[in-house]
């Protein structure tokens, strides 16, 4: 069956406006993602006919409004394949999650001396915490390098390794580069020495399928609003083992069993004892169906139909002169270039002129920007909705800033 892309992007009203006089090429969808039109009604529907507090409501709104939002919790699962539902926390995002592994399994598994194993090409949200938990126990953070080709140099992680290694965190697509890491083999290193695993999903979750029992990660994180989603809702998987073992990190409503003031607390099982406080009810709603919109879709059409984008917008940014394009050949997603020597915020604001998106910056990637000698990418993103046509402006764009700025 033909790829119908003029129906996909019929599903995104944003699509059809213009920006500076020209029709919108939107290619920021890596920093968020824009919202079809089912997304938008499922949240406005819950506001309008079914908002109430969840959980422990015995009026009709609200166990109404409980069951959808454990019903979003059961097709999450499903969407990663988790073993259960009870293996899903929900965050506001990627940084939240991996903030509470860090701050609940770091906290009450670290110890001075021990070591956690991240890589050069991190967000800062997989770089931070655990900065920020090693300095508070005393453990020491390595990282795993990259190649000149942008891609992560494996044979550096068994001289990594050793008995004090507890944890090993690593993105699945890298948000700048695009590269696709080879999670499964890395994981499977890790876990055969003893050593417990994060997998950064965040750019990974919309261009492919993800199985974690496959992958075999102990956590997994991903925002809703780079699938397609609401802002401020994500998923944290956890295995079991792993989350039935962890500590609270909020105190507060819905996380707790029992609290006195005499005798002290006890907390709620996982993963509800890792929610505390009124969660966002309409976030989740959004973000169901942002997953069914995604399944829809099929993810491997996604998959084919943005492979096959990636290529054509490669070849022909490859016409432009004095492009520098960073990373691997083989990506998802993203691409990261720089015009000469102009800096990517005068790139992006003669781009947005023409009506072209794209997101510059560090990219909440700073060791990955002082890796290559430069303060700041341009990054285009490309996903389901976008088209060939805005490929051509944005190569043609780049041409005309590089005529006129020379």
């Amino acid at each position: 069956m033909s790829f119908d892309l003029a129906r996909v992007r019929a599903e995104f009203p944003v699509l059809a406006r213009e920006v500076n006089g020209q029709p919108l090429a939107y290619l920021d969808s890596a920093a968020s993602a824009q919202k079809p039109q089912g997304v938008i009604d499922a949240e406005s529907h819950f506001y309008q006919h079914g908002y109430a507090a969840v959980h422990r409501g015995i009026h009709t709104l609200s166990a109404e409004a409980t069951t959808e939002m454990e019903n979003v919790r059961t097709q999450a699962a499903a969407f990663l394949n988790a073993a259960s539902p009870e293996e899903i926390v929900f965050v506001k995002g990627t940084t939240e999650a991996i903030n509470l592994v860090a701050s609940s399994w770091g906290g009450s598994q670290l110890q001075a001396g021990d070591n956690i194993i991240i890589t050069e090409m991190e967000h800062h949200a997989n770089i931070v915490p655990w900065q920020m938990v090693a300095e508070r126990v005393g453990a020491e953070v390595r990282f795993i390098p990259l190649t000149e080709t942008g891609e992560l140099d494996l044979s550096a992680l068994p001289g990594l390794i050793d008995s004090r290694t507890r944890m090993l965190a690593v993105t699945q697509v890298s948000n700048v580069l695009g590269t696709v890491n080879p999670v499964k083999e890395i994981v499977a290193q890790a876990k055969a020495a003893g050593v417990a695993t994060l997998v950064d999903g965040a750019q990974a979750v919309m261009h492919q399928q993800v199985d974690v029992q496959d992958l075999g990660c102990d956590f997994y994180a991903f925002s809703g609003h780079k699938i397609y989603g609401p802002s401020g809702i994500g998923i944290l998987y956890g295995r079991k083992a792993m989350l039935d073992k962890m500590p609270p990190w909020e105190g507060g409503g819905s996380m707790i069993a029992t609290v006195s003031l005499t005798e002290g607390t006890t907390y709620a099982a996982a993963p509800w004892r890792f929610e505390a406080g009124s969660p966002n009810t309409g976030g989740i709603m959004g973000l169901g169906a942002a997953l069914a919109w995604v399944t829809e879709q099929g993810l491997d059409v996604i998959h084919q139909r943005e492979q096959t984008l990636m290529r054509y917008a490669l070849d022909k940014l490859a016409s432009v002169p004095d492009l520098t394009i960073y990373g691997p050949q083989a990506r998802a997603g993203v691409i990261a270039f720089n015009l000469g020597q102009h800096h990517a915020y005068d790139v992006g604001s003669f781009l947005d002129q023409y009506g072209i998106a794209i997101r510059t910056g560090h990219h909440c990637a700073m060791p990955l920007m002082h890796h290559y000698g430069v303060p700041a990418m341009c990054r285009a993103s490309f996903v389901l909705y976008n088209s060939e046509e805005e490929a051509d402006r944005l190569a043609a764009g780049l041409t005309r800033i590089h005529r006129l700025l020379g």
